[in-house]
């Protein structure tokens, strides 16, 4: 076993136009402030950190790394999480997803399409540039409309369904495994790949391929009522990353999963900024470092109630609180007696 690594906080909630959340360098110093160890970079903010440049000038990528370490930062990993929504986007939502994208892509779904899927072959080679072995994106939904199955679903769609959101992502996995980078699709509502069994589905069509791996974040198993604790048994040798996000799920008799169109404050599942929530730290940080997760335990903050500095100054204290410093020998080697072969044969009774 290993400690796992941490703290780290994920950047994408806190960027802004106000120091000192208005720079790359000011960002890190903020968060080396908080008592953060790392820093998980959300590629789509081009005025902190250039995508294309990073994959295409390792000596780029060589100057930001040396920042964030001169600071007393280490890059975690890069997210795609937005540009890889946009690999697979069902026609009902092109207006909603052109936002992730530049302009020049609006109104051209297959122009925003190419645009992503560059993107994510940018964020391989960027990602080895800057020495890093996993990479957190999302899968893109074709078939999340039919999610509740009213109207029926015409036999063969969801098979269809999958065959072409693996036709998509199988040249991007190849090209994260020519670089040697995990390729994790946070498992979220919204997504193609929303709970176990649609990953299991993807993996399938995509022949089990390696790079095929998970990020885990139990937040959005709570608003499921999924079982978070039993997906780390099932999937322990898929999860590369790890977000540490929490949540509650608190449902009346006038609202349970879907939520009613409320708003977030008002809904039933709802996220929590760390500590607030209903989801069992202690219990996931013994079952990583129990199936040895080499990874960084880093803070995802999303709270309707709460501000995020502050989220994020306790968050850091949280998580360093819940990383298990892993033992170097057995509790009870006080007790123990001599090991050889000779000694245990004799206690065996063996000639």
């Amino acid at each position: 076993m290993q400690t796992l690594k941490g703290p780290g906080i994920f950047l994408a909630q806190f960027l802004g136009d106000q120091p000192p959340f208005d720079s790359f360098e000011a960002i890190c110093r903020w968060a080396k402030g908080l008592g953060f160890k790392g820093i998980q970079i959300p590629t789509w903010a081009t005025s902190y950190f250039d995508l294309q440049k990073a994959a295409e000038s390792k000596t780029y990528a060589d100057e930001i790394k040396g920042l964030a370490n001169e600071i007393g930062l280490e890059i975690t990993e890069l997210s795609t999480h937005l540009q890889g929504q946009l690999v697979a986007v069902h026609p009902a939502y092109d207006q909603l997803f052109d936002g992730f994208a530049p302009a020049q892509y609006h109104n051209n779904p297959k122009a925003r399409t190419e645009w992503a899927v560059q993107q994510l072959k940018y964020a391989a080679q960027a990602s080895a540039n800057l020495e890093l072995n996993a990479h957190g994106t999302f899968s893109g939904a074709l078939l999340w409309h039919t999610v509740y199955p009213w109207p029926q679903r015409p036999q063969g769609l969801v098979d269809t369904g999958f065959e072409e959101l693996a036709r998509r992502w199988r040249p991007i996995l190849d090209v994260f495994d020519e670089h040697g980078v995990d390729v994790c699709y946070e498992i979220h509502p919204g997504e193609d790949l929303h709970d176990g069994v649609s990953y299991e589905r993807f993996l399938e069509k995509v022949d089990n391929h390696p790079r095929a791996c998970l990020l885990y974040d139990p937040s959005h198993f709570v608003l499921q009522c999924l079982d978070y604790l039993s997906y780390i048994d099932h999937y322990h040798e898929r999860i590369r990353m790890f977000h540490v996000k929490d949540a509650e799920f608190n449902p009346t008799g006038k609202q349970g999963v879907y939520g009613g169109y409320s708003g977030w404050v008002e809904r039933a599942g709802r996220f929590r900024s760390l500590g607030d929530g209903q989801v069992d730290f202690k219990a996931i940080f013994s079952k990583l470092t129990a199936y040895d997760f080499k990874g960084w335990a880093v803070m995802e903050w999303e709270c309707a109630l709460k501000h995020p500095e502050d989220g994020a100054r306790e968050g850091a204290v949280f998580i360093q609180d819940h990383i298990i410093r892993v033992t170097e020998k057995t509790f009870d080697d006080f007790a123990g007696g001599k090991a050889d072969e000779a000694s245990n044969r004799r206690l065996l009774g063996i000639d």
